[in-house]
């Protein structure tokens, strides 16, 4: 069975025991919350939403020291490519089929961190299970077709409020998306982005028809169908 890993902040890791491992947005230098020391850090593809420091993070070291593949927006990709790692370019909108599943670029409403790139999320088909990563973004209408064109498992969702959505914003967004589970980050790094999960489980779970997981960093838990 799928098992997602908080790994603080924005970063989770997804796997499967015999199959490909996921990160995303690996920021663990520098990251208060981060349960794993970098060298202990493994992964077959990095998906990156965005260049702050806070998600391109360590994308680059650990692609470095492991051989995954980046997967991100060209103009990410790109960046790592000079670099002389392994990566995947795709932009909004695009789906792309890999080992383990597929892959779609979905619109993120957040500064690109990058000249002359956008932020995204992801949609991933890994083994079956159809997970949301939101990237940063505030709330925007059209996660409503990222429900209905893609059926989700789990949405995973920023509520630190400031630089993403808040705690209200990301409870509509759970009632738009329509996961069958729905898992917050982005909070309690800083200051700035204090946020009380327990608050965003009770809304959740009170105004939609998601059931909501609050994950202490370095804790997983299985990706029910």
């Amino acid at each position: 069975m799928a098992e997602i890993t908080f790994l603080g902040h924005a970063a989770f890791r997804l796997q499967e025991e015999g199959k490909e491992t996921l990160l995303f947005d690996p920021f663990v230098s520098g990251n208060p919350l981060a349960p794993l020391k970098l060298e202990e850090i493994r992964a077959d593809y990095i998906l990156v939403s965005h260049g702050h420091f806070d998600h391109l993070g360590d994308a680059y070291k650990i692609a470095e020291t492991s051989g995954a593949t980046i997967i991100s927006t060209a103009e990410i990709a790109g960046q790592a490519g000079e670099k002389g790692l392994k990566t995947h370019a795709q932009h909004i909108g695009g789906r792309h089929r890999f080992p383990f599943g597929s892959v779609k670029l979905t619109l993120a409403f957040h500064g690109a961190g990058i000249p002359g790139g956008h932020a995204c999320g992801f949609v991933v088909d890994y083994c079956g299970k159809k997970i949301y990563f939101a990237g940063d973004t505030g709330l925007f209408g059209d996660m409503k077709l990222i429900g209905e064109l893609d059926p989700l498992d789990l949405a995973l969702l920023p509520i630190g409020d400031n630089f993403t959505m808040g705690i209200d914003d990301a409870v509509v967004a759970a009632s738009f998306l329509k996961a069958k589970m729905v898992i917050p980050y982005h909070y309690n790094t800083w200051p700035l982005i204090e946020a009380d999960p327990q608050e965003f489980k009770d809304k959740v779970e009170e105004k939609t028809g998601s059931r909501c997981v609050i994950l202490p960093p370095g804790e997983s838990h299985d990706i029910e169908i």
